[in-house]
Parts: structure tokens; C-alpha cells; sequence
């Protein structure tokens, strides 16, 4: 059995074998954790750094999360609501008045928040997408696919570019330093949304599927938007993209955040808890409940399934959350003031990937025990 490393509850017992199990099927490596009441009660992480196996994953080792960054961009703009900085409500022209161009004039912050604002495609070059003011300005410029507010279309790569220059107009930082300044430097968490240069000898890049290269292809920029009647053919961003230096050190607010389970367990606590961990408090009860109420409920037009979206957070019952590109997943119980992260630098086929679900599960065997005996 693979070793894992770490710390754990005794009743948690399933969470690293659980992890140990998915290394021994081949998987690179990877690290979980569980926090309740903002505390830590899985802390493991096993495997290797790099695809060669020859790099352990260590205490402090990162990995692009890919699509859980947007949890920490919306965190971000929850802050700000519940500061009274920024109305959901309002049009996000009011804040970024180029915005208003080419019919957007009624796009609410919270539809960029929910996934209705009807920008889902990126249909710029790469390149673009390292350079904020070119990639801010060319959503500013575009039309949108349905009116906003009507529909729901995941927004893989925009959505973190919408929220991400509201949050920039308000405060006059790049949501990035925004988040460093105002939610992990409080919380003392090891998260990031782009990637300073200090910290490259400590990121895991991303490993493909069983039989794919770095063209491996995010399917949000496969066909589905263009299947649901899009005027364009979304960009396709590959594996390689998201490995390149210029991702790690560009802003990309829905997709380029860097971390290990516990820093992003250690961020969504704050969601799970009411607003503060460790005596640190970033925003109110209200302000967290305000994430959870529902923005839209049917079909999404780029995932083709049914989902719900609350404000940046998926809704699944009593749990909210999302994954990323790959198998990285954050969920959050604000019932039992939990939180499940698991992150990894192997990627495997969405539709055979049930690991953070299995992950979650075995969270479920300790959090069942923990109740009881409470």
C-alpha cells in the first residue's frame, strides 16, 4: 500500500486509505483534508510531485486547482458584498462601465457570480488570457449568448475574468492581491491565485490521463457550448497551457489558483463556520448564507446536466461546492461546519473520475462517528 503521511482522527481512518487506495491504482499523488469547525481532522498526502515519481508530494506542496479557484474568487466578492462595497444587484457596469457595451447594460453581479450572465466561451487567443487588460476588455466588447439572467451556461475561464475586474474597480487590486491581502494572510492559508516565482519549486504540474499528452484538451472548450447554439468555437485550452509559466504567474481568477487540501479547506471553513476561523472573521453569517441561496435551478446549456448555482458555489442539497479540471474538490457542509478538499496533480477522464466523491464518502464514515459520539 502507498505510504501515506499526514495527520488523521482515529475515526477518519477511511480518508487515508481512501487516498492510498486511488495511489495505488496509479494515481501520481495528491493530499486530502477535513476540517471541522474550522479545525483540522485529515491532514494526509501521498505520492510523487512530478510524473516521473521520482519528487515526493510533501508537507507543503501545491498544485493548480483549476476550477476551485472560483470558489476563492467568489469568497472574494462575498467580502466585498458584506462590506457594503458591492451590490449583487447591481449591473456590473456600474462598476465597470465599459461592461455596459453590446447589450450587457442588464448583467448583474450576481449573474456573472451564477453562471448566467451569458459569457460562458472564451473565444479569444490563449495568449490573451495572461494579459488582463486585453482579456477584461475583449468580455467587455462581447455580446451575450442569451440575455442575462435567463439561462445558465458554465463560465469555465470568463466567469473569474467578470468577478475578477469588479473586485479590481472596487478595490483597485488584482483579485489576486485582493485575496493574498484580505483572506490568506489573515487565515494564514497557503493559497494562491496566480503563482509568484517563489513558490515554482514547490508546484506539482499537472500529470494527463492514462494515455493522453499535454494536449489534452479541458472539455468546457470541447463542443458543448457551440452544440447549445454559440456564435463561436470556444478556445481549447490544453494541458500544456495550464503548465506553462506564463498560466502560473497570470491573473486567471476562475482557474489558475494554486494550493494543497488544507489551505483550501483551511479558506472554506470561513464558509462553513459563519464567517470566521480562528478568531479570524471575514464576513457574516448573513453574508455566507447569501452564497448558498439559489441563482438558478435547470439545465446547464455548457455541461448539459441539471445543476444548481448559488452565488460562485455549486449547490448539491445541503452541500455546496465544485471541482476542477483534473479531480481537485472542494465541498462544504455549513450544517456540521465541514469542509472536504481534496486535491491532485493526476488527471484522469471526467466521466470515469469518482475520486472526490469517494473521497467525500469516506469523510462521511469519520464525520458519522464524530456525531455520534458527540
Amino acid at each position: 500500500m502507498a505510504e501515506i503521511r499526514g495527520s488523521y482522527d482515529d475515526l477518519f481512518t477511511a480518508v487515508p486509505t481512501a487516498l492510498a487506495a486511488l495511489l495505488d491504482a496509479g494515481d501520481v499523488g495528491g493530499s486530502v483534508a477535513v476540517f471541522v469547525d474550522g479545525e483540522p481532522v485529515v491532514d494526509v498526502w501521498g505520492g510523487f510531485a512530478d510524473a516521473a515519481r521520482e519528487v515526493p508530494w510533501q508537507r507543503d506542496t501545491i498544485v493548480n486547482v483549476w476550477s476551485v479557484t472560483k470558489t476563492m474568487t467568489a469568497l472574494c466578492a462575498l467580502v466585498l458584498a458584506d462590506r457594503g462595497d458591492l451590490d449583487l444587484d447591481a449591473p456590473v457596469a456600474r462598476y465597470w462601465p465599459e461592461f455596459a457595451a453590446a447589450g450587457k447594460e442588464k448583467a448583474l453581479v450576481r449573474h456573472a457570480l451564477s453562471h448566467t450572465a451569458g459569457l460562458p466561451d472564451w473565444d479569444g487567443p490563449v495568449a490573451e488570457i495572461y494579459d488582463w487588460p486585453a482579456a477584461t476588455a475583449r468580455l467587455a466588447g462581447q455580446a451575450p449568448r442569451w440575455e442575462p439572467g435567463t439561462a445558465a451556461g458554465y463560465h469555465s475561464l470568463t466567469q473569474g475574468f467578470l468577478v475578477g475586474e469588479v473586485v479590481r474597480r472596487i478595490t483597485g487590486r488584482e483579485p489576486g492581491a485582493f485575496f493574498a491581502d484580505e483572506i490568506a494572510g489573515p487565515l494564514g492559508a497557503d493559497f494562491h491565485l496566480g503563482l509568484p516565482a517563489g513558490h515554482d519549486h514547490r508546484a506539482a504540474p499537472t500529470v494527463p490521463p492514462p494515455g493522453r499528452d499535454e494536449d489534452y484538451v479541458a472539455g468546457a472548450a470541447s463542443g458543448a457550448t457551440a452544440a447549445a447554439g454559440s456564435a463561436a468555437t470556444p478556445t481549447a485550452i490544453r494541458l500544456r497551457d495550464g503548465n506553462s509559466l506564463a498560466w502560473r504567474r497570470a491573473q486567471i481568477p476562475a482557474a489558475s489558483g494554486f494550493g494543497n487540501a488544507r489551505s483550501v479547506a483551511l479558506v472554506q471553513s470561513v464558509m462553513a463556520c459563519g464567517g470566521a476561523v480562528g478568531g479570524v472573521r471575514l464576513l457574516s453569517r448573513a453574508g455566507c448564507e447569501r452564497a448558498w441561496e439559489e441563482q438558478f435551478s435547470g439545465e446547464d446549456r455548457v455541461l448539459g446536466m441539471p445543476i444548481s448555482w448559488g452565488l460562485g458555489y455549486g449547490r448539491f442539497g445541503g452541500t455546496y461546492g465544485w471541482g476542477g479540471w483534473g479531480g481537485s474538490t472542494v465541498m462544504i457542509e455549513p450544517e456540521g461546519r465541514v469542509v472536504v478538499a481534496y486535491v491532485t496533480n493526476q488527471m484522469r477522464e471526467p466521466a470515469q473520475d469518482t475520486r472526490g466523491l469517494d473521497l467525500l464518502m469516506a469523510a462521511y464514515d469519520g464525520l458519522g462517528g464524530l456525531r455520534a459520539d458527540g
